[in-house]
């Protein structure tokens, strides 16, 4: 299938990578459009790493094409690396050199002119409130300051595209609203930003769109909301005074207009998809004949329901 679009960040096109007889990505056709923060999900050995790093230029397709800002990556490599920012799952840091010495070094890797060099570090540890700790060594910050200063790092040269995976991976709840304050503020200034992440609910604060890929197959991409709307049954929760059994779970499972059931301790969910009025009752009745009902609630679903109905799999297996 080809992919065409007159506003692409990166284009993916058919893009398929194998290791022997195992295919990690399969036939992998997306477009990122500029200007927007794009998700790429999905479950440890989906194919998303694998397509990160051909993305990166780490590794190469076994057939396909990936174009990054218009430029065929496997050609223009180098023009590619000049316009992109890179916040790897590990940080990579100078623990004993200071954090401005580490953004200094990025300079001079990057090649940021000298005469506006000192000033784009103050205003990139700046921006991640890093710079009053700037002559201290990075080995005496916490995990968050950590992902903040990779942060700035990968901004300091101004690139156009930045590629986050797992950006807040390891810190603490008040860290990770700051970097998602961080990356929403890079899209107003009019950065394209493609992010992996394990956290639904940081995707669903993040994303304009979520691509989800299971056993290297894009399963579906759509903005969140929308996700929500096309899969979102209603999500019935169930306490009982004992666990049910695993004869009985799949009896509910064969109701009609039931779409999932999982137990989690004495707590059943059932994923309803509303057009069968009278599955309500028809389960009630089943989960009474081995145990008591304590609660009953009933709400919409969220995204890490909806991940789990379409591969199968929780976003952590």
């Amino acid at each position: 299938m080809s992919v065409t679009t007159n506003q692409a960040a990166i284009e993916i096109e058919r893009l398929t990578k194998r290791f022997g007889n195992f295919t990690a990505v399969d036939d992998l056709s997306l477009v990122v459009k500029y200007g927007e923060i794009f998700g790429l999900l999905g479950p440890n050995g989906s194919g998303k790493t694998t397509t990160i790093n051909i993305v990166s230029g780490l590794s190469k397709p076994s057939f396909g094409r990936v174009k990054i800002l218009g430029h065929d990556i496997s050609k223009d490599t180098r023009t590619v690396y000049a316009a992109l920012g890179v916040v790897p799952q590990e940080t990579a840091l100078y623990e004993e050199l200071s954090a401005w010495t580490n953004m200094s070094l990025h300079a001079d890797l990057y090649g940021v002119q000298r005469p506006n060099r000192n000033s784009r570090i103050n205003e990139m540890l700046n921006l991640v409130q890093l710079y009053e700790r700037r002559r201290s060594k990075v080995s005496t910050f916490s995990g968050g300051m950590k992902r903040r200063l990779a942060l700035a790092r990968a901004l300091l040269h101004d690139p156009q595209l930045l590629y986050l995976d797992e950006p807040t991976l390891g810190v603490d709840v008040q860290s990770r609203r700051a970097i998602w304050d961080y990356i929403l503020n890079l899209r107003q200034r009019g950065k394209t930003i493609l992010l992996t992440t394990n956290y639904l609910e940081e995707a669903n604060v993040l994303c304009d769109r979520i691509a989800i890929i299971d056993h290297g197959k894009l399963v579906v991409l759509d903005r969140p909301e929308e996700l929500k709307r096309r899969y979102g049954d209603t999500v019935m929760e169930i306490e009982t005074e004992s666990t049910i059994s695993s004869q009985l779970l799949e009896q509910l499972r064969n109701i009609a207009g039931i779409s999932g059931v999982n137990q989690t301790n004495k707590i059943v969910k059932i994923a309803m998809s509303g057009n069968e009025p009278s599955a309500t009752g028809e389960l009630i009745t089943l989960i009474t004949q081995e145990s008591n009902i304590r609660r009953i609630s009933q709400r919409e679903p969220n995204l890490e329901e909806i991940f789990l109905s379409l591969t199968g799999n929780s976003l952590r297996d």
